[in-house]
């Protein structure tokens, strides 16, 4: 036997003294399912040492040999004219990429055809020799091509236009079967043998025996004249089933789990008596019968366990025998069903908790934390395409062109028990429309893009977000192009983490997230154990928001923005009482009233967050965003100071107090600590709550740690005087350090431990920030504020002239996505800068920023403590810190 020849067969392992490269990649791909034990088909291979320069008649005697063997295991005789063996010739390069053909059905010639169509029936007899010639002529072209005979090559064209639309193939066959279709025979197997037989060598329909020799000359031939050969090319030999050869026999494919769930059940279908799906009715692989599905589980998980990945499998059952054919990764698989793989190969010892970890990149998670849509049930919808993606995820629901309509409509809906599913489709949304979010499914908005308002509190809540520039709202119908919807129509927002997100007219389907059942809950655990010092808080404003952030990992609420408190419904109208009254005596009520559901707010997020840090960020917003927005709230206010106060109060009156909020850059203008500076009981009525929750709380032995910061610092002196207060003649700042106290006396309550610090979000607090330090015990960068005030660009209109700018180079990604330099910089200092005053100042960064993997890495590096991020943000990262974490432990 010439040792360049290779035998294997589920029993029979190449020796492993002949070096892997000989083989190419099919053969020690065939060679490693022997070395497993897997039913697979015998074969041999002819090692590429020999390939390029086959003699076959000396190498005869050994092909023949071994085909012997071949049909010892499968039961048929290559050349035999009553049952005859096939074959099928693989061309195994070492490139993973190649444009050579795999050739199948060696062996059918003239006096076996009559025979192989007893078992499958003339009609297919007639289409295997079809594939046969297509095969083979694919190498006579190549030859021709490199003769440069350009008539040859002509005539093969002609031909092959004919095979393609007998065959019914738009293309090349796929690796997992050839997709024919059923066409009507106008010629027999013979006269088709008779008709190709001049593209090849004389004697090539003959006999078995001469077509095989003459095959394996004519592709040796091929290496021999061609460049992209190299000499590194080996060629595989082995015996062809098919699903309709007898009476038990089938062929089907499958995957080794559910790609959609993760279940470890095997997923697919069979076809009986058929070669493949075209024109049969499959059946579920669970009903293929109780040995054989043993026989495809034990091959399914043990390919799981060797390639640590789901893989979808061919096999055939020819005559009650089972055989794989063939088997590769799964491209079409969803994250959960990753997850489930990995923690179920963690849990055996297959892989290690690290792999686990390495394997999943952190923007993935997107997907199991939001509800994802039914491909299937889409088809038929009219759709529009485009957009800019807010928040991920897909939702269903009734349009409502503003908060009122929504929250009335929900209103509605629920009194009589139905859907209570709206989507929020507006210009542009405001604070005012937070409450109308928050209840929604979604929301589409025309301005505006990653960063926006609509999107930011969409992440926040849970919800779908979809900017879509193109769109013209006209009263109660809406436009994307010629795709329209009015009120009350029902359409379905798909928008996916990667991808083209979509608007569709109707309902569609979908897949709802399950945190538990899909494993992301134990993968979070998993992803917890590789942290060290660097944490992930969250973005919460309820108790509900809390504990969701709880339970997806946080280590406590790194932002919680306390403007969101007073936009439900109850709140609004006595925060607009308190800002516009002139009447110290009704400001006091109104901000005792105020107090008090503060004071329930902090309980709760506390409560939730015991031993952890909890980070409330005093009111933040400009005064004029709490007032009423357009004309329908406008008259629902007034209504409210008549009833509230029985009294008489005119429009004028009203707009009068509303106009004098007014600001031509709000931004910049009256908010945050300036608010403070004008207003200091609004803040002392929060400072009074945040510490009664913490009283309260401590009585009952919950270990409250509230850390209170103030907002858009420009320089020490402002956090001085918020923190500590100033006397100056004739006037006297009260101080949060001082509220506190004077609360504690009158509460007679115990001292608690809480921390004052301040957000950066302007370049002068950067800076600034080794002075800032004196007074703050924590530094939390606030960094879509910081982007804006760094950069001069603002995030609500940034999307207006980003193509342009991303079509001349001059700006590199979306800056409200990932960190710019400049911005980066300033951290660094102000983290520097802080420290060299305060070594133990803890710094953080809130938003969205903290939710890109590339972000998280910069913070690690600059010396942050933390991200914090909205809640469904937290596990992408936490694996984002937990895959840096293992970076720098294989660095060092």
């Amino acid at each position: 036997m010439d040792n360049r020849i290779h035998f294997f067969s589920q029993i029979d392992v190449i020796p492993k003294k002949v070096e892997p490269e000989l083989l190419g990649i099919r053969g020690r791909q065939a060679n490693e399912f022997a070395e497993l034990g897997f039913p697979i088909l015998p074969g041999f291979i002819i090692d590429t040492t020999l390939a390029s320069e086959i003699n076959p008649r000396a190498i005869k005697k050994d092909i023949f040999s071994l085909l012997g063997k071949c049909a010892g295991i499968v039961g048929k005789t290559y050349g035999d004219p009553d049952n005859p063996m096939l074959l099928k010739v693989v061309i195994s390069p070492n490139l993973a990429v190649s444009t050579y053909p795999t050739l199948h059905n060696f062996g059918l010639v003239k006096p076996v055809i009559d025979g192989f169509a007893r078992w499958v029936g003339k009609d297919f007899a007639v289409h295997e020799v079809l594939f046969l010639v297509r095969g083979m002529l694919k190498i006579e072209e190549r030859i021709a091509e490199l003769e440069e005979k350009t008539k040859v090559q002509q005539e093969i064209g002609k031909a092959f236009e004919f095979l393609d639309a007998a065959l019914g193939i738009k293309g090349p066959s796929n690796e997992l079967g050839k997709k024919q279709k059923a066409v009507k025979i106008s010629k027999s197997a013979e006269e088709y043998m008779d008709e190709f037989a001049k593209f090849f060598p004389e004697g090539f329909f003959d006999s078995a025996e001469a077509q095989l020799l003459i095959t394996l000359g004519e592709i040796s031939k091929m290496f021999q004249m061609d460049d992209q050969n190299d000499r590194d090319t080996a060629l595989m030999i082995a015996p062809m089933v098919y699903g309709n050869y007898g009476k038990e026999s089938c062929s089907g494919s499958y995957f080794s789990r559910n790609v959609v769930t993760g279940e470890k059940k095997l997923q697919g279908g069979f076809f009986r008596e058929k070669f493949n799906e075209i024109g049969s009715s499959g059946l579920p692989i669970e009903k293929i019968g109780p040995a054989y599905l043993k026989d495809l589980q034990k091959i399914a998980w043990t390919l799981e366990d060797k390639f640590r990945e789901i893989r979808q499998i061919r096999f055939t059952i020819e005559n009650g025998k089972l055989w794989l054919i063939e088997q590769r990764l799964v491209d079409q698989k969803s994250t959960q069903a990753d997850i489930k793989l990995l923690l179920d190969l963690a849990k055996r010892k297959i892989i290690d908790n690290a792999s686990v970890i390495k394997a999943i990149e952190p923007l993935r998670l997107n997907e199991i934390l939001h509800p994802v849509i039914d491909s299937g049930s889409v088809k038929g919808l009219k759709s529009w395409k485009g957009g800019i993606a807010g928040a991920p995820g897909a939702a269903i629901g009734r349009v409502c062109f503003s908060t009122d309509s929504l929250l009335e409509a929900r209103k509605q809906a629920s009194q009589k028990g139905e859907d209570t599913r709206f989507i929020l489709v507006v210009e542009s949304s405001f604070a005012e429309d937070v409450k109308a979010i928050e209840v929604s499914t979604g929301v589409l908005t025309a301005e505006g893009g990653y960063s926006a308002h609509a999107s930011v509190v969409a992440r926040q809540y849970g919800k779908v977000s979809l900017v879509a520039p193109v769109m013209k709202i006209t009263g109660k119908k809406a436009s994307l192009g010629s795709f329209t919807f009015s009120e009350g129509d029902y359409i379905t927002l798909n928008v996916p983490f990667y991808g083209e997100s979509s608007v569709y007219a109707g309902t569609a389907k979908l897949i709802e997230p399950n945190p538990s059942e899909s494993g992301l809950l134990d993968f979070i655990g998993l992803t917890k154990t590789f942290l060290k010092e660097f944490h992930v808080r969250a973005n919460a404003e309820s108790p509900r928001d809390a504990e969701l952030a709880l339970s997806f990992g946080a280590d406590g609420i790194g932002l919680c923005r306390t403007e969101h408190m007073f936009f439900k419904p109850e709140r609004i109208m006595v925060f607009r009482d308190m800002i516009l009254s002139s009447d110290p005596k009704e400001r006091k009520k109104a901000l005792d009233k105020l107090q008090v559901m503060q004071t329930s707010d902090f309980y709760g997020i506390l409560k939730v967050m015991a031993g952890k840090e909890v980070t409330i960020r005093l009111l933040d917003a400009p005064l004029h965003e709490f007032m009423p927005q357009n004309e329908d709230t406008l008259a629902e206010y007034i209504g409210h100071i008549k009833k509230t106060k029985n009294g008489k109060v005119s429009k004028a009156e009203v707009l009068a107090g509303i106009e004098a909020l007014h600001e031509f850059n709000p931004m910049l203008g009256h908010r945050g600590c300036r608010i403070a500076v004008s207003f200091p009981e609004i803040y002392a009525m929060q400072v009074r709550a945040i510490f009664d929750a913490t009283y309260k709380l401590r009585a009952e032995k919950i270990d409250a740690r509230p850390e209170i910061m103030v907002p858009i610092v420009m320089n020490d002196s402002e956090l001085k005087l918020i923190a500590y207060g100033k006397k100056i003649e004739g006037s006297t700042y009260t101080g949060i350090v001082e509220t506190e106290e004077n609360f504690r006396k009158a509460k007679k309550a115990k001292p608690v431990d809480y921390q004052i610090g301040t957000m950066i979000e302007l370049p002068a607090a950067a800076l600034g920030a080794g002075d800032i330090a004196k007074y703050g015990r924590f530094f939390s960068f606030g960094t879509n504020d910081l982007t804006q005030t760094t950069l001069g660009i603002s995030r609500d209109d940034f999307t207006a002239f980003m193509p342009d700018y991303t079509l001349f180079d001059l700006i590199v990604g979306n800056p409200f996505s990932t960190l710019d330099s400049r911005v980066k910089e300033l951290i660094a200092l102000a983290t520097e800068r802080g420290r060299l005053t305060r070594p133990d100042l803890v710094c953080g960064l809130c938003g969205e920023h903290g939710a890109n993997p590339g972000n998280v890495r910069f913070c690690m590096d600059a010396g942050l403590n933390y991200v914090s991020c909205s809640p469904y943000s937290v596990p992408i990262a936490l694996l984002a810190v937990a895959q840096a974490e293992l970076e720098r432990a294989e660095a060092e």
